[in-house]
């Protein structure tokens, strides 16, 4: 008899074994077990290292036989996070599951093709664009980072009033076009994307860039494109180093290593805070001109303020961010989460293994959390989403009361 309740429920299940059906067996196991009696998921998530992409069809075969779910997406990655691991060695499945009652469930997928001059993305659902999004949200989106430009999708979609939120990864573990497998209802997938919106679910988005803001906040006084001629009147070099010596020792050395420029997207908030800036790397300079040139298009009248990333600074971000998204969960307690973390993060950051998912365990109550290291994440910041690198989004879900 099917349990009746209008709680959202969520589970995950881990596998290290080498065989995809064994691997989906014991993964879908522990869902099951996580889940309890009741209908098959409404959605489920999975993510798979490289192995075992190397017989997707017969994985998510199995996947399907053992769960039966409504919809499903998923990718490769060449490190999966399940139950509060992160696997960056040998064969992994994670699988993710959710029942949402009341839910509704918009898969879809999409391709970039030549388009006039450029490239389009085709496939976006006229359901969820402009007001047709009111409620939806956030989309999540996998993609293969050789055949979808996501940034530009992102930017398109910043420009047009009402689009929903878009978090995800680009999936990983390849290392050439056609390589990345990404996984939409019983198809297995070689190019595109793959996403899901969902109307009348409670979720909420976490970003943490893992940074630390130093010195005072400026504002930029002369652009063009992505290079800063000028921040508060001065040439934009010469302020930087203006900065730099005024920092403590300790700052001052972590600035040596390596400055991010972090650019205000709002400009409507009356006080910046962590996650109110988009940090991007700063790729070069100009002596002869004292212009910076940073990773992302600015504006006279933008606010800069530098930033700088280590593993402390990464830990305290990342933490701040959970506890923020935790206690701003609406009514409902936090239930399940889906990660994507930088393939740069992990024990290449970290001097532990497992960082961002004991992070999520520790500050979210062991909630059943899965994901993947991403060639890129997605999530937003100021409103608007976009293209990450070195950091971890997600997305919370919300157990309605």
């Amino acid at each position: 008899m099917a349990l009746v309740t209008d709680r959202a429920t969520f589970a995950v299940g881990l596998s290290l074994d080498d065989d995809p059906v064994a691997a989906a067996r014991e993964a879908c196991a522990a869902v099951r077990t996580g889940l309890g009696a009741g209908a098959p998921p409404t959605l489920l998530v999975m993510f798979a290292s490289p192995g075992l992409c190397e017989e997707a069809e017969t994985l998510l075969a199995a996947v399907h036989d053992e769960l039966a779910p409504e919809y499903l997406i998923g990718a490769m990655g060449e490190a999966v996070v399940g139950d509060g691991r992160e696997i960056e060695e040998g064969p992994a499945l994670a699988v993710w599951a959710a029942r949402l009652p009341g839910a509704e469930v918009m898969p879809f997928r999409l391709v970039a093709r030549p388009l006039g001059e450029g490239m389009g993305v085709l496939g976006w659902p006229d359901a969820i664009s402009d007001d047709g999004a009111a409620g939806v949200g956030p989309v999540i989106m996998l993609a293969d980072p050789f055949s979808f430009p996501a940034d530009g999708l992102l930017a398109e979609l910043n420009g047009e009033p009402g689009a929903p939120a878009v978090v995800g990864g680009l999936a990983s573990g390849g290392t050439r076009p056609g390589e990345h497998r990404l996984f939409a209802g019983t198809d297995v997938v070689e190019e595109g994307a793959v996403a899901i919106a969902l109307r009348g679910a409670r979720m909420r988005t976490v970003v943490s860039q893992g940074c630390l803001p130093i010195g005072p906040e400026m504002v930029i006084t002369a652009a063009e494109g992505s290079t800063v001629h000028e921040l508060a009147g001065m040439p934009a070099l010469m302020k930087l180093q203006e900065v730099v010596e005024a920092l403590e020792p300790g700052e001052r050395a972590l600035a040596l290593d390596g400055l991010l420029a972090g650019l205000v997207i709002d400009e409507n908030t009356p006080d910046y805070a962590r996650g109110d800036f988009l940090v991007r790397a700063i790729q070069g300079a100009d002596r002869d001109t004292g212009a910076l040139v940073v990773g992302e298009r600015v504006r006279v009248g933008q606010t800069m303020r530098f930033h700088v990333r280590d593993a402390a600074s990464a830990d305290d971000d990342l933490r701040a961010a959970l506890r923020e998204a935790r206690d701003g969960a609406g009514h409902g307690e936090p239930g399940g989460a889906l990660l994507f973390s930088c393939n740069g993060r992990g024990t290449r950051m970290f001097p532990t293994s497992d960082h961002d998912a004991t992070a999520i365990a520790e500050e979210l109550a062991r909630i059943p959390a899965a994901g993947l290291f991403c060639n890129g994440e997605i999530g937003p910041v100021g409103g608007r989403s976009f293209l990450h690198a070195f950091t971890a989004t997600m997305v919370l879900f919300e157990s309605t009361p």
